[in-house]
């Protein structure tokens, strides 16, 4: 039968669907959280969040306003999350780690009404605090007391404070949700009540299956949008339940949580999936990992070798797929029982793509060109930026600016971005395919490539590589990997040069940061 993408009525609030339904349908008492306080169910969350929402509209916030999270994962991320748009206001949510400069730019482009925040946070921002208080006049903080705001007990209305959740329009904005920044300072894509429950109901109950039994625990934090789906509105839609815990996410601390908690999903990136490998080297570590079901992976194209791997070692299927943050979370992704290894899988139900050339027509399977994507998640507009929002949102296709090929049997391939792609001799190299490469020798941890201009001012394969112990960095091993990618692919892929690093840079997301390796 073909699939018919779901719809939601005029009148819809998210926080409506995800959370006061679960209480509607008596699964109040279900643990909703697992954290580093202990447990909270459905019905704790849903109280929570009233007096979150109670709260706001006391101190003046009102619908359409927008308020800046920046709290570390647990309870109190879940409560204000759904507090705020049971409020009828709009989430905006960033890393708590960030420096001080980044949030005077956040502040200034959200024009936040409020921000609800860390007290460790809070302190260490508050001269920006200081000149953002005309726009910014409510500030909470989390774990603490911190200057200039009030702390979580005292902001926070008592435990009888009701709230009916506002009466928004399916089609109100609910959430922005902020690029990765590759490109320059991170956009807003506006997002809209509907756009969440729409992926939910295609991506996590059609492919990933989502169940009331379900437990959730995630690499990435709450405040990407990635995490915000599969760790916290996921399970939330079906009355299960998620680990939520607040220090960074180490190879040692996820298995750790596992083999004490029990999982069934895991949300990961490639990095982590590398470092947990790594993590068990010479030991055997299945029983800690024994009650997954499914790792997901999105955030870059996962390895195939890694693939391979991470199931001889530890036998739990990867789901690798790609998202964005124009569409909220995943579209494209591999299925149970029919993973293709190096490929990001097929259509998630609910969402077509094309693979659009330079001249904007079709290509054909097999050619390289750019992903247009089409689906009811997607965003209104970027904040602010309406040329880039006419170059990216085009009616109703997104140009996702990634490169992609698609087999004969829709499976699509990955070639990296547009602006990544290096033109050799005349002929474009996907970075991707020579990383892949590398990858598969037996000295290398980790790899990525990038163009640099030689003598002539041709651009020629540059290869930045991690060793794997016990091989060393050096000439031997740098001319090893040229000989092995040229023995593999064709002869003009190889790199020229080879530079051994420690580690390669990341954003806050976990992706690589490829214009800090070209400059």
């Amino acid at each position: 039968m073909a699939f018919a993408p779901p719809t939601f009525p005029e009148r819809f609030n998210m926080a409506g669907w995800f959370l006061d339904q679960r209480i509607e349908e008596g699964r109040g008492g279900r643990t909703a959280i697992l954290d580093d306080q202990g447990s909270a169910t459905y019905a704790e969350i849903h109280a929570l969040a009233n007096r979150v929402a109670a709260s706001l509209w006391a101190r003046g916030v009102r619908p359409e306003d927008r308020v800046l999270i920046g709290l570390s994962d647990g309870r109190e991320f879940a409560a204000v999350f759904f507090g705020v748009l049971k409020a009828g206001a709009v989430v905006t949510m960033v890393n708590p780690e960030l420096p001080e400069a980044d949030y005077d730019h956040y502040i200034g482009y959200t024009r936040c009404r409020a921000l609800i925040a860390d007290a460790a946070l809070i302190t260490r921002i508050a001269p920006t605090l200081r000149a953002h208080a005309a726009i910014c006049h409510t500030v909470i903080s989390v774990g603490g007391s911190a200057e200039g705001a009030v702390t979580w007990e005292d902001g926070v209305l008592p435990a009888d404070a009701a709230f009916p959740t506002y009466d928004t329009s399916r089609d109100d904005p609910s959430v922005w949700l902020f690029t990765s920044g590759s490109t320059g300072k991170p956009k807003a894509a506006v997002h809209l009540h509907h756009d969440f429950p729409f992926n939910t109901e295609c991506y996590a109950k059609g492919v990933l299956g989502f169940h009331e039994d379900d437990l959730a625990i995630g690499v990435p934090k709450l405040f990407f949008g990635y995490a915000t789906g599969t760790n916290l509105l996921f399970p939330f839609a079906v009355g299960a339940a998620a680990v939520l815990f607040s220090d960074r996410s180490s190879p040692e601390r996820l298995f750790e949580l596992c083999a004490r908690h029990r999982p069934t999903v895991l949300t990961s990136v490639p990095t982590m999936i590398n470092k947990m490998l790594q993590c068990s080297e010479g030991r055997d570590r299945r029983a800690e990992l024994a009650s997954l079901r499914v790792c997901i992976s999105a955030g870059e194209a996962l390895p195939e070798e890694l693939y391979r791997r991470w199931k001889a070692t530890f036998g739990v299927e990867i789901l690798d797929g790609i998202g964005s943050a124009e569409l909220f979370h995943i579209y494209i992704s591999n299925r149970f029982g029919e993973v293709r290894p190096g490929s990001l899988g097929r259509l998630v139900p609910g969402y077509q793509a094309r693979v659009v050339g330079d001249n904007g027509q079709d290509l054909p399977d097999g050619a390289i060109g750019t992903l247009w994507v089409k689906g009811d998640s997607a965003a209104l507009c970027y904040w602010q930026a309406h040329e880039k929002s006419k170059e990216v949102l085009r009616g109703d296709w997104v140009v996702s600016g990634d490169l992609f090929r698609r087999d004969g049997d829709g499976f699509f391939h990955y070639a990296g971005r547009a602006d990544d792609l290096l033109k050799v001799g005349g002929i474009f190299v996907a970075p991707t395919e020579v990383e892949g490469c590398l990858m598969r020798h037996p000295g290398v941890l980790e790899a990525a490539v990038v163009g640099e201009e030689d003598a002539e001012g041709l651009c020629k394969p540059l290869a930045f590589v991690v060793p794997r112990p016990p091989a060393t960095a050096g000439d031997e091993l740098a001319a090893a990997l040229i000989e092995h990618v040229r023995r593999e692919l064709a002869h003009y892929k190889a790199p020229r040069r080879v530079e051994f690093v420690a580690e390669l840079p990341r954003s806050d997301r976990g992706k690589i940061l490829r214009r800090a390796l070209r400059s």
